[in-house]
């Protein structure tokens, strides 16, 4: 059975023993106090896996503990290779970044724009321009998510069953009919908003491919990668390895969330959150994308198009609280851009955690992170499975692995 295994000692590659040890003693506090079941985290430079550490349990009420080959929801860490899908369609030529939506989702023809008002008061116009392809990987179509509760337009979300992203029982195809009778938030390509925009995606795929979105990801990702455990469902193998899934308490503490089993082929396909993987898959998706889009041989990109999605793609170089959407216009996108589904380092003078100019890399609602640092060729991943309300430990992981880095 593949899994992750440490390959070389940290002194070797240049990070220091000791500065990893705080960082396992950190996270270790965390289970201690009952606020994470358990963690695996990983760091690897020049490819190699210099720190493996896994903690506590991926089921506590079961007694199972967090093992290298347990199995993750990655939720919006799927982002990343729905757009290395896309990428792939745009090298065969069957696509291009420039393109509009509606060439092959018709449904999005003629989008319109919210201009003031609300519920039936709403004032709408047409946009000035289509939704391209690249408003969707760059989150700056117009489209929003309804849980946001900050905006008319997501209110409107809501009113069309979207509290989920997805109306109940419905598949990708039946959803992008709801999701094109939505108005916009802004005109296409003028600000930064997180979104539902990769399930559209998800959605061109498979219109583009002709295949089913979980059966291109697997045949022109995961299989040439060697992902063996990938995908967008659990088969009756996989079952016993899967975490299970917790919720923060309003006090801080966790519960098991019941209802996510995750097993058997779901209706709706999601490119957006719906991956499933262990840290040895993600690692070699990872490593692919550190080297130019090659992996053990095997060409998935060429270099350019995995500079192209870790480049930042925001006008003049802004960061993500410059022209995001009123609601993302906090201090932790101070210095960060954004590239095709992954988030840029542009100013790590500015950023809430140390960082280096050009890392990328992107989170999931379950409390996972990866990241891929050029400067000091590392690539770093963290998997646990809680929702958080108040945890916030992704500044403090930044912060710990950075000061490992000894050259």
């Amino acid at each position: 059975m593949a899994q992750l295994r440490q390959e070389v000692d940290p002194g070797e590659v240049g990070l220091d023993v000791k500065a990893l040890d705080r960082l396992d003693q950190h996270f270790a506090h965390y289970v201690d106090e009952g606020r994470l079941p358990g963690y695996l985290v990983a760091v690897a430079r020049g490819g190699r896996v210099a720190h493996l550490t896994t903690q506590g349990h991926r089921d506590r009420a079961a007694g199972l503990p967090v093992e290298p080959d347990t199995i993750w929801r990655i939720y919006s860490m799927t982002k990343p290779v729905t757009a290395v899908a896309v990428l792939l369609l745009v090298e065969d030529g069957l696509l291009s970044l420039d393109d509009p939506v509606d060439r092959f989702l018709p449904e999005f023809a003629d989008p319109r724009v919210h201009v003031s008002g609300a519920g039936d008061d709403m004032v709408t116009r047409p946009a000035d321009g289509p939704i391209r392809i690249r408003h969707l990987l760059t989150h700056t179509a117009g489209l929003t998510f309804a849980f946001y509760h900050t905006h008319p337009v997501d209110a409107r979300y809501r009113e069309a069953g979207l509290e989920f992203s997805v109306p109940s029982g419905a598949d990708l195809a039946e959803t992008m009919a709801v999701y094109a009778r939505m108005p916009l938030q802004f005109e296409p390509g003028t600000q930064w908003n997180y979104s539902v925009g990769f399930n559209v995606l998800s959605r061109v795929i498979e219109v583009v491919s002709g295949q089913r979105l979980d059966e291109y990801f697997a045949s022109r990702i995961f299989r040439p990668l060697g992902m063996p455990d990938a995908g967008l469902h659990i088969v009756p193998e996989q079952a016993d390895r899967l975490s299970e899934l917790y919720g923060e308490t309003e006090g801080g503490a966790i519960e098991a969330i019941p209802g996510l089993p995750l097993r058997g082929r779901p209706r709706f396909l999601s490119g957006s959150g719906g991956l499933a993987a262990t840290a040895y898959d993600y690692h070699r998706f990872m490593e692919m994308l550190r080297r130019g889009g090659e992996l053990d041989g095997v060409r998935l990109l060429s270099p350019a198009s995995v500079g192209l999605l870790s480049s930042n793609h925001l006008p003049g170089g802004a960061d993500l609280r410059a022209y995001g959407a009123p609601v993302h216009q906090e201090p932790g996108n101070d210095g960060l851009g954004f590239g095709l589904g992954v988030s840029v380092v542009v100013d790590p003078d500015r950023t809430l955690a140390p960082s280096s100019p050009g890392t990328y890399g992107w989170t999931g609602a379950a409390t996972t992170a990866f990241w891929v640092d050029p400067t000091h060729d590392l690539t770093v991943q963290f998997h646990t499975q809680v929702r958080p309300k108040t945890l916030k430990i992704f500044p403090e992981l930044r912060r710990l692995v950075h000061e490992s880095i000894q050259d």
